[in-house]
């Protein structure tokens, strides 16, 4: 079966009280229809970030109710293709980014999307379409969808491509997934606060594992898992994304904790997913010809 979520029908936030309106099985494709993380605003270059309502920025199609989904399961997501739209917007605004205490005037340009190319300036780049935000509903709370933890939301990981599989743990009946932010192409770190905004379409397949989950987001892509973590600065990030991997190490190849942390010197690699958000992400790269999904995904204690 195919569901359709239409581009209206967002959140701003993830959150276990959300009424969802559309729901959908394990093995069904779903469309979500999704508006670019200004909130389709900015029409052209002569619009003016302070006449930008930031209530309406980070929007998130969704929640979708997937049947049979409960606390301590997987929710995977399947990222079958990414459709974008013929133009992009990237912003800069004094304060945010990288270089927050740089003196610079704010921003707006727009970016011609033609086939597989990105125009800026004179300059091509290869488009490379992505997901910034994917989530679920978390445990306890409300948490915008400009940030990220355990229930995914906005990791802006460059990973997130046709073809990557999410491993999602699951807090809430239902797990009330929501997807938006397409970036037609974002390099790790997206420096500037911004990548290369735009509305368009995430088709996705869903599955479940019952009775096991991850303790972080799990992205599958090639030959590799990627264990996504967070953190207030980037030291803490780094350091749950490497806590996880030698323990993910340690149940993989029944090594001692000392082992497992020296091979993480040599076969795992950490990378910068965001540095501008609130939570900051790095990630652990950790190939499968040392671990299995089963190593990665945990019963509840």
């Amino acid at each position: 079966m195919i569901t359709r979520l239409p581009r209206d029908y967002v959140i701003y936030s993830f959150s276990k009280l959300h009424q969802a309106k559309y729901t959908a099985v394990p093995g069904d494709i779903v469309v979500f229809e999704t508006v670019d993380a200004l909130g389709g605003q900015i029409v052209d270059e002569a619009t003016t970030l302070d006449s930008i309502d930031w209530n309406r920025v980070n929007p998130a199609t969704g929640p979708l109710y997937v049947e049979g989904a409960k606390p301590g399961d997987t929710l995977i997501v399947e990222i079958e293709d990414i459709r974008i739209s013929d133009r992009a917007v990237i912003v800069v605004a004094p304060g945010f980014g990288a270089l927050p205490d740089r003196k610079i005037k704010p921003m707006v340009k727009m970016l011609k999307v033609e086939g597989r190319r990105v125009l800026f300036n004179d300059v091509e780049i290869e488009a490379r379409p992505m997901v910034g935000v994917i989530g679920v509903a978390p445990e306890d709370g409300e948490l915008p969808t400009g940030t990220s933890g355990h229930h995914g939301g906005n990791m802006d990981v460059a990973l997130l491509t046709a073809g990557s599989r999410v491993y999602l743990p699951v807090f809430t009946e239902g797990a009330l997934l929501a997807i938006g932010d397409i970036h037609v192409v974002q390099a790790d770190g997206e420096i500037c606060v911004a990548a290369a905004e735009a509305s368009g379409e995430v088709i996705v397949k869903l599955e479940l594992v019952k009775g096991k989950r991850p303790r972080y987001p799990v992205i599958e892509t090639g030959d590799r898992y990627s264990i996504i973590a967070f953190g207030r600065d980037l030291d803490e990030a780094a350091y749950r994304a490497s806590e996880e991997a030698v323990l993910i190490l340690m149940r993989a190849l029944s090594v001692s904790f000392e082992e497992a942390y020296m091979l993480s010197s040599l076969v795992v690699d950490l990378r910068i997913n965001q540095v501008v958000d609130p939570m900051k992400g790095v990630r652990a790269e950790i190939p499968k010809n040392y671990v299995k999904l089963e190593h990665i995904l945990t019963q509840l204690s």
